[in-house]
């Protein structure tokens, strides 16, 4: 049964920063992309980050560029995002996913796209 847990959520103050990670189970991933999406109250669940099967291509959405990276680690089935310079409205729910298709770039951005999905980790970043 195939797994994803995330981690590393919690509270920070703005300008601060976390690192989340994603730990797969039941099967690897290494041929697939990967990508984390977030969804803050009230607001639909909206692509973040994403990183291609290769791990050359990544993606990011324009309120996170510059502030965001993402990584991998196939030896681990784990994939990061290390968030920096916080800010309030990075505040939500953080969720990673896989992609549905095998040998996948970085350009997927919607939800449709990936296949499997954690359950999430909490972000809240206070003024």
């Amino acid at each position: 049964q195939v797994q994803l847990v995330e981690s590393g959520g919690g509270l920070v103050q703005a300008g601060g920063s976390l690192r989340l990670s994603c730990v797969a189970s039941g099967r690897t991933f290494n041929i697939y992309a990967k990508a984390w999406f977030r969804q803050a109250p009230g607001k639909e669940r909206e692509f973040v980050s994403a990183i291609g099967w290769k791990g050359e291509t990544t993606n990011y959405a324009d309120a996170v560029k510059g502030r965001f990276t993402i990584s991998k680690d196939n030896a681990k089935n784990t994939w990061y995002l290390q968030m920096d310079s916080l800010k309030p409205e990075d505040t939500a729910l953080y969720f990673c996913a896989v992609s549905k298709r095998a040998f996948q770039g970085a350009s997927s951005t919607t939800e449709s796209e990936y296949r499997y999905w954690g359950q999430g980790t909490q972000v809240t970043v206070s003024p």
